[in-house]
């Protein structure tokens, strides 16, 4: 018995290493994300009438609230475990904007990555946003960010990437990211949409020279009515819907349309 057992364990430690794990995923319920935010009369719910994959998605409306209004418009949900700088990792999403969405100059963000970094003090805010996808001008847009997020400098490098593919309204869409998140001009930032890769760097800096733990948001953030101070077009209500979120070391863990 000593002897299978000893010839068993040899066998296994031939065997290559499983590193794939999704670390996290989420099929459209609320439940399962560190936190839920809806700003001014913005919502989040759960629906089962519009749905990407299985019984259930995400629901995120805004309303714009006039000039007179000075906050923010953020409808989203949390996953507090986003990325620390040194990480290697895949992000997947599905989303959908609504029949009726009105294609604008203003850009309308759909997924960031964010920290609370208390006594950054740059612009009056300490949360310190790094890379950001977004809608404008009916297009898929994505930034990364690097340099210096703190007093004295604040010196941050807002590095942007637009017109990666065509949104289409009502139309379901998959976004999947690759991304080695590194300071020091060895990182890459990778972006697959619909299962085309659109978008790919390397030996690029991704992320602020900071090891603050980095949220992971997906949601509806009308960010220009706050930054403009105004609204562009006619469509004062927005909605967008989600669904298979996931996080992982590999393309398999967060490919929405993979088994789960």
């Amino acid at each position: 018995m000593v002897a299978f057992k000893s010839l068993f364990a040899a066998a296994m430690a031939l065997l290559p290493a499983v590193s794939a794990t999704r670390t996290f995923y989420n099929d459209g319920h609320l439940n399962g994300f560190d936190f839920v935010r809806h700003e001014a009369q913005g919502t989040v719910s759960e629906v089962s009438n519009v749905v990407y994959k299985g019984t259930s998605a995400l629901k995120m409306t805004q309303t714009y609230l006039g000039t007179s209004y000075h906050d923010r418009y953020h409808s989203e949900v949390d996953h507090n475990q986003g990325y620390k700088r040194g990480d290697e990792l895949f992000y997947g999403f599905t989303f959908r904007l609504s029949d009726t969405w009105e294609t604008s100059s203003q850009s309308y963000n759909l997924a960031q990555f964010i920290a609370n970094r208390p006594g950054a003090g740059c612009g009056g805010d300490d949360w310190m946003p790094s890379t950001m996808i977004w809608t404008q001008n009916g297009q898929l847009y994505a930034r990364y960010v690097n340099g210096h997020y703190r007093q004295p400098n604040c010196g941050r490098n807002i590095v942007t990437r637009p017109n990666l593919a065509a949104i289409n309204p009502g139309q379901w869409h998959k976004v999947i990211l690759q991304i080695k998140w590194a300071s020091d001009g060895t990182g890459y930032f990778k972006v697959w949409f619909d299962d085309v890769k659109v978008h790919e760097e390397y030996n690029i800096s991704t992320t602020l020279d900071d090891d603050s733990l980095f949220q992971f948001r997906i949601g509806l953030y009308a960010n220009s009515w706050h930054d403009d101070n105004k609204m562009v077009g006619s469509q004062s209500f927005r909605q967008v819907w989600y669904d298979e979120v996931a996080v992982g070391t590999t393309f398999a863990d967060v490919d929405p349309g993979a088994p789960n």
